[in-house]
């Protein structure tokens, strides 16, 4: 299945902006210091898709934000909209949560860009069933960009965090592979606009039940620094390593979607998860979940001590991470 040498495509993957771009968070956390552990409310904070906070002994509040990527915005405003609702939407689902509400921060002078942006939040949220109940425009910028929070909530013992993955434990991947490259934006794997509101509940629902069954020590969304690049930030957070067989990663039949191992492993799936589980069984237990729903899974490699995520083709291997020298967002 090798599309390139595996030294280079793991050259490529670090080097891949969708990482590159993360390194800077380490900067801000560092100046931001305590200020997530203020107060006695913070469970988790910095480092996880969603921070948790303590409403009382059984229920906790999943909170987060993200910003549109200015690459994205710039190729096509609707789709900006669109993916502001199903990022936030991913970030509650990774932790095992469910979405409630969600405000966004829209700054453009640009009436047909705002209309745009609109649109697509519009859009997104018929089709992600969570409401957008308020925000803030800025009207006079310079520059276009779109922001959205989200609020979600957990039960006590369902949160799954990004820290958990322990060495021996099982890596488990799973991506709808029913989907398109999306045409104006080629790092976008879009397997969610062509389906039912009722089709990706199911989906996201997955992570609801693998959290009501505690089957997962840590886990992620895959975001923009692609399926191993967010491997990457979970090993980071846990302070762990791994290794990967690429084969075992899902991925589309090439003669169907032509495309290189390299561009599939830098794209972002609309839905797509990373897990680690402590055992072979929980691991074929989540996949079956996964496939209820129709998202391909697979158990693709196993936690380590090394620090490092390893990817192997064969008898040939190649580090994409050395996480005892270099970081990724610098939390650990």
């Amino acid at each position: 299945m090798r599309d390139m040498n595996l030294e280079s495509l793991a050259a490529e993957l670090r080097n891949f902006e969708g990482v590159k771009r993360k390194r800077g968070i380490r900067d801000l956390v560092e100046i931001l210091g305590t200020a997530d552990r203020v107060g006695s409310k913070t469970i988790a904070g910095f480092g996880e898709d969603a921070a948790v906070l303590r409403v009382d002994d059984d229920n906790f509040i999943l909170l987060a934000v993200d910003g549109i990527w200015g690459k994205l915005l710039n190729a096509d405003p609707w789709w900006a909209g669109y993916c502001a609702v199903l990022v936030n939407v991913n970030d509650i689902a990774a932790m095992g949560g469910t979405a409630l509400a969600m405000v966004n921060l829209t700054s453009t002078q640009k009436r047909h860009i705002c209309a745009e942006l609109g649109r697509g939040m519009q859009d997104g949220v018929k089709k992600f069933g969570v409401p957008m109940v308020g925000g803030h425009l800025h009207p006079d910028t310079s520059y276009d960009a779109l922001d959205v929070g989200i609020v979600g909530t957990v039960k006590r013992d369902n949160v799954i965090f990004s820290s958990g993955a322990k060495p021996g434990d099982k890596i488990v991947v799973a991506i709808d592979l029913d989907g398109r490259i999306y045409p104006k934006y080629n790092l976008a794997w879009d397997n969610t606009t062509r389906k039912s509101a009722a089709a990706i509940k199911r989906q996201l629902d997955t992570m609801v039940e693998i959290g009501e069954k505690r089957l997962a020590t840590a886990g992620k969304d895959i975001s923009n620094p692609g399926t191993l690049g967010t491997l990457g930030m979970l090993l980071e957070s846990s302070g762990v390593g791994a290794r990967v067989e690429l084969e075992k990663i899902p991925r589309p039949d090439t003669e169907e979607v032509p495309i290189s191992i390299a561009h599939w492993l830098k794209m972002y799936p609309g839905t797509g998860f990373v897990l680690t589980v402590e055992d072979a069984e929980r691991g074929a237990e989540c996949i079956n979940i996964f496939e209820d729903a129709g998202i391909t899974a697979s158990m693709v490699g196993e936690i380590d001590a090394s620090k490092k995520l390893m990817i192997e083709d064969g008898a040939d291997k190649a580090t994409v991470f050395d996480l005892s020298k270099e970081i990724i967002t610098g939390i650990k």
